[in-house]
């Protein structure tokens, strides 16, 4: 899984993601070590703040979505051990949150009003748009 989310340049990824149905997470800040959980729930939270979030599921676009200020986490490391990780007004406490989401089966643009909310984000220079990307985003099933 970190290979595939390093791959991919992401911050974060969940197995559901890959095809895999577990709720397993990992996630690497910059400068940071990964974090690698085993079933990762979020036992408190508090506070608001308004972020701008991609994810690799829903790639080309984003969208400023509600999240946490602060989350304590809980769940397993990568030896089966009970870890509790606290994140406060950071990259770690927005991706933990993004990623938990994944694990229960809820993506960035289910926190959306309306998809029109979502902004359309620019090939970098020099890449080819994939196949398909000029469509717009079609509400789900």
């Amino acid at each position: 899984m970190i290979d595939s989310m390093r791959e991919a340049s992401g911050v974060g990824l969940a197995a559901p993601q890959i095809g895999v149905s577990l709720r397993v997470i990992v996630i690497e800040v910059p400068g940071e070590e990964v974090v690698a959980l085993i079933n990762p729930e979020i036992v408190k939270r508090s506070g608001q703040r308004r972020l701008e979030e991609g994810c690799l599921s829903i790639p080309g676009y984003r969208a400023e979505v509600s999240r946490s200020l602060s989350v304590v986490v809980k769940g397993l490391d990568r030896q089966g051990r009970p870890v509790r990780i606290k994140a406060k007004d950071d990259l770690l406490a927005h991706a933990l949150e993004h990623e938990i989401d994944h694990v229960n089966g809820v993506l960035y643009i289910d926190h959306l009003e309306s998809l029109d909310e979502l902004i359309r984000i620019e090939p970098e220079s020099g890449e080819e748009p994939e196949p398909g990307e000029e469509e717009e985003v079609a509400a789900g099933p």
